[in-house]
């Protein structure tokens, strides 16, 4: 009698890693809302958290050799590098305004730049049930929101702003799954992003004091973990389904806003993140069925 073999489908794995990269992303946010309520400046908050990971980086890349580290798309590299560092600008300004749950749930308008993105670019196959899933979580992260019934502020704006490159973004981390490994991604990503930030953080600078530091240097493990999980997740499956997982955020958002700030959500937050999850859940599901036929 032979032994069943269990394999699991590139969709699933997708999901996998996107979930842990969801929980890194969200204590990154709630390091960075930390820091900036003990008064440190975004700029330097950005470049701190991009030295710490890249100081955590070199080892891997010594380990593994420097010469496996050239790449054929360098150009599609800085141009991801260029986007990023405004997109993280953009971020950490907004969780210094806002509370991390509401940022997260406008950090949802990403999903559709980069389904759109995907769809034009790179010529995937968005299915009407990627589309109404994503359609649905927007009404429920508008209904976290409720615009015209609470107040929407300089932080939310910049929100938005940063939910567009995180778009652009994550089409671009698509396009170099097909080139490189995701730690050659990371590795690139940090290593020239991190001088350029250097620059605005040095007309800001303040030497954090030492609960800070020890705050700050979660960044490395958190944003490594993330950025690799993000990357993996990409290489296993279409950009625009990968991103309807990223609604997975908001629930560890809130939890962690809760726990370290004591930033209580109210109903609408969890009746809108409620919402997401059951749109994401079933998208996940009709593409696991999928995957499954086409086998």
């Amino acid at each position: 009698m032979s032994a069943r073999v269990f394999i699991i489908s590139p969709q699933l794995l997708a999901v996998l890693w996107m979930l842990l990269a969801c929980f890194a992303l969200s204590m990154i946010a709630a390091i960075g809302r930390h820091a900036a309520l003990e008064g440190l400046h975004p700029f330097q908050t950005v470049f701190l958290r991009l030295l710490i990971a890249l100081g955590l980086l070199l080892p891997f890349v010594f380990h593994t050799g420097l010469e496996k580290f050239k790449t054929s798309v360098f150009k599609l590299h800085l141009f991801r590098a260029a986007n990023g560092i405004c997109a993280m600008w953009l971020w950490f300004y907004a969780v210094a305004y806002i509370p991390i749950d509401e940022q997260t749930a406008l950090s949802f308008l990403a999903p559709i730049f980069t389904t759109i993105g995907a769809f034009v670019f790179l010529g995937e196959i968005v299915r009407i049930r990627r589309v109404t899933a994503i359609i649905i979580s927007i009404c429920g992260a508008l209904l976290i929101l409720r615009p015209g019934f609470s107040e929407f502020s300089f932080g939310h704006n910049i929100s938005v702003a940063s939910a567009l490159a995180m778009g652009i973004s994550m089409l671009l981390v698509k396009s170099l799954t097909a080139h490189d490994n995701a730690l050659k991604i990371v590795f690139f990503s940090n290593l020239l992003m991190a001088p350029v930030a250097l620059i605005p953080a040095l007309h800001v600078w303040q030497w954090p004091e030492l609960e800070l530091w020890l705050w700050l240097l979660g960044f490395g493990p958190c944003a490594i973990i993330g950025h690799f999980a993000l990357a993996r997740a990409y290489g296993l499956a279409d950009a625009s389904f990968v991103s309807a997982v990223d609604y997975a955020r908001l629930p560890f958002a809130a939890l962690i806003g809760w726990i370290l700030f004591s930033e209580l959500s109210d109903v609408w937050t969890w009746i809108g993140a409620s919402i997401i999850f059951t749109a994401t859940l079933y998208i996940t599901r009709r593409e696991l069925i999928l995957a499954k036929k086409n086998r």
